[in-house]
């Protein structure tokens, strides 16, 4: 996905959404899902899950207004590494 497309994301994803943007799969995202290790909070809804926007974009270091990452406070950004 490219910053365009993540910027007019709606305000939660599905999971397959996020895991687009993450870049990884399906099932992968699926199984860190239900262990809690995905990189994203998740919402349960029911039987789905749903990832908040503002959350994805925050890990994936993406700002709303096209600064830098972390430009404002001097900091930078660290993802982890999924496995």
């Amino acid at each position: 996905m490219n910053r365009d497309e993540l910027l007019a994301l709606p305000a939660t994803v599905d999971l397959v959404t996020a895991a687009r943007a993450l870049g990884i799969g399906r099932t992968t995202a699926y199984q860190l899902a239900r262990a809690g290790e995905l990189p994203v909070p998740v919402l349960r809804l029911g039987a789905r899950y749903r990832v908040p926007t503002a959350a994805l974009l925050t890990a994936l270091g993406v700002s709303p207004s096209g600064g830098a990452p972390g430009a404002a406070t001097g900091r930078a950004t660290v993802l982890r590494a999924l496995p």
